[in-house]
C-alpha cells in the first residue's frame, strides 16, 4: 500500500527525478512478485517434495520389515549415555543381545535396542530389519514426510521473498551511488565560487 500511494505521490510531483519514479515502480514490481511468484514456487517445491517424500515412503515401507526379537541377556549402559539424570525416550530403551528371524527366513543373533525398560531372558519385542536381517531405522512415517514437504515449501517461498528484496535493495543501492556522483560532478562543475557574488549563481 506504500508503494501504491509513493507511486502516485511521484505522479504529478514536479520535484520528480527519474530515478524516484523508477524506484517506486521497482518497489511496487517486486512487492506484486513478493505476493504472487513466491507462493507459487512455494507451492511447486512442496508439490515436488511431497512427491519424492512420499515415494521414499513406499520404498522404506517395501524394504524395510518389523520382525519380533527375543532378548537373550541384557547389555550394558551405552557408553554414550553418561548422564544418568537424563529423561528422554531411550530411558524406554535397553541395549540386548537377542535373536531374531529374518523375512527371508535367516536366524540371527546380536546387540539391538529393546523398547523395554527392564528387559529379561525370553522377552519379545520388534525391531526393523531389511530382507536379510540387517536392523535398519524405522521407514519414514507419512505425516513426517508430509510436514518436511510443507517446510521445504515455504523455505522456498522465504528463500525467493528474500531475494527479490535483496535484489530491489541492490538495484536501489547502485541508483543510490549513481546519483551521489552526479551530485558530485554537479558540484565539481560549479566550482568553489559557488554561491558568492558575481559569480551567476
Amino acid at each position: 500500500m506504500r508503494t501504491i500511494s509513493g507511486l502516485w505521490r511521484w505522479r504529478h510531483n514536479p520535484l520528480r527525478r527519474t530515478s524516484d519514479l523508477v524506484e517506486a515502480w521497482l518497489a511496487l514490481v517486486v512487492l506484486l512478485l513478493i505476493l504472487v511468484a513466491a507462493p507459487v514456487i512455494g507451492s511447486f517445491v512442496g508439490n515436488i517434495a511431497q512427491d519424492a517424500l512420499q515415494q521414499s515412503v513406499r520404498d522404506q515401507r517395501a524394504a524395510r520389515h518389523l520382525v519380533t526379537a527375543t532378548v537373550v541377556r541384557k547389555l550394558d549402559r551405552s557408553p554414550l549415555d553418561t548422564d544418568p539424570e537424563t529423561s528422554s525416550a531411550r530411558d524406554l530403551r535397553s541395549r540386548v543381545v537377542a535373536d531374531w528371524t529374518a523375512p527371508d527366513g535367516s536366524g540371527h543373533h546380536g546387540a539391538a535396542m529393546a523398547e523395554l525398560k527392564s528387559p529379561h531372558r525370553g522377552d519379545h519385542f520388534a525391531i526393523w530389519t531389511d530382507l536379510h536381517g540387517r536392523i535398519v531405522a524405522r521407514p519414514l512415517d507419512p505425516a513426517t514426510a508430509t510436514t518436511h514437504a510443507v517446510l521445504a515449501g515455504f523455505g522456498a517461498a522465504m528463500l525467493t521473498a528474500g531475494a527479490l528484496e535483496t535484489g530491489r535493495r541492490l538495484i536501489v543501492w547502485r541508483m543510490t551511488r549513481r546519483r551521489y556522483a552526479r551530485w558530485d560532478q554537479a558540484w565539481d562543475k560549479a566550482g568553489p565560487d559557488w554561491g558568492r557574488t558575481g559569480t551567476g549563481s
